[in-house]
């Protein structure tokens, strides 16, 4: 092959780039797209609980049945959105999707609860979506047994903990327990890989279909430099992308960067290089747009799922574990969290970046050896 021509290549990447910021649809898809799609994700992936609809059933209607509701209401988890003395109601409520949570309170709930008597309250739930409910219900379940606890040994200590109870609990790197914190960085990695691929596999079809890729084979550029050509403006784009995203992440969102730019910085690079190369492999197996654009989602799609992005990759299969190893997805999230929420170094986190080198290399030598001069 011999050596890269600089000036020829610095030609081609001029040439990559004046075509990828020609168009003024493209700077907004490039730079405007992340940003939104940032925004959009930030604001919906939301997997707190707040104001949970729930309908209430009150047969006792005494004063502490209303202390019970009030303390369920005061948390701020639970909204009431209606109320009723029949139990049937709260069917009704769920089956319309009136109500998320039904508490039904019984007759004599007061004189058992002041006689220190064994009380019930029930509480249903729709199970429709598994992770509010878990949640709703734990909090529930809380609430409730506090407030029985405080009525029988009376109120709590100045600390807030239960008389002979020292209790102290304290979440780390995301104290109030915001999913928002936890949700943007990972957001971030998916936006990356999703325009690494873009960039890469559809520009390489689009010069295809409009037949200048074979003019670029059949002039002096050598197989090295019409690759690094066509891979360089995107590595470029991808880091001006991640600077704008996390831009936003800190001073829109407020998520914490407690570790070090730069080591996130070298863990992106590595992760675009696997990016750039899914992407140029990609263009070598397909002849349209269309088929270069299923193609990518047909990759990008089981990669977030393997990623632990909506998951944790802990609760899936064993086998499906050890498949999420060679996602370059996962590996990153992992990264930019640590680096994000715990302030991690390299000496927590090589093991990922190893991986992410590894696999940026193979996939991208692998795709190389398929895109060469005399065609793919």
């Amino acid at each position: 092959m011999g050596p890269v021509n600089f000036a020829r290549l610095r030609q081609l990447v001029r040439k990559e780039l004046r075509q990828m910021f020609r168009d003024p649809r493209s700077r907004r898809m490039l730079f405007l797209a992340p940003v939104v799609q940032l925004l959009l994700f930030g604001y919906a992936v939301n997997t707190d609980v707040r104001n949970v609809r729930t309908f209430v059933v009150d047969h006792d209607r005494s004063a502490e049945s209303r202390e019970l509701v009030s303390a369920v209401t005061a948390s701020g988890y639970f909204r009431v959105t209606g109320q009723s003395d029949r139990a049937a109601d709260i069917l009704s409520a769920l089956d319309h999707g009136e109500a998320v949570l039904g508490l039904e309170i019984p007759s004599h709930f007061a004189v058992d609860l002041n006689a220190g008597r064994p009380t019930k309250v029930q509480v249903l739930i729709d199970g429709t979506s598994a992770n509010t409910a878990n949640v709703a219900q734990a909090y529930a379940t809380q609430i409730i047994q506090r407030f029985g606890l405080r009525k029988i040994n009376g109120p709590p200590e100045a600390d807030g903990a239960l008389p002979g109870v020292d209790l102290r609990a304290r979440a780390w790197y995301n104290p109030s327990l915001e999913s928002r914190v936890y949700n943007v960085p990972g957001v971030m990695g998916t936006i990356v890989m999703m325009m690494g691929l873009l960039l890469t596999s559809l520009a390489v079809v689009r010069e295809r279909e409009l037949g200048t890729l074979e003019q670029l084979m059949v002039s002096p550029l050598k197989p090295a430099e019409l690759i690094l050509g066509k891979t360089l403006p995107p590595v470029l784009v991808g880091f001006v992308q991640l600077c704008i995203i996390t831009a936003v992440a800190l001073l829109w969102f407020g998520v914490p960067l407690r570790g070090s730019f730069l080591l996130l910085l070298l863990a992106a690079f590595c992760y675009i290089l696997s990016g750039l190369g899914i992407g140029l492999f990609i263009s070598t197996v397909s002849q349209t747009q269309q088929e270069a654009f299923m193609s990518m989602f047909f990759f990008f799609l089981p990669a977030i799922i393997l990623s632990g992005f909506l998951y944790p990759v802990e609760n899936m299969p064993r086998f499906f574990q050890y498949v999420s190893l060679m996602d370059p997805i996962r590996h990153f999230l992992v990264v930019v969290r640590g680096v994000f929420l715990k302030g991690a170094g390299m000496q927590v986190l090589w093991p990922q970046i190893a991986a992410l080198l590894a696999i940026g290399i193979s996939v991208l030598t692998f795709a190389m050896t398929r895109f060469h001069k005399t065609g793919a």
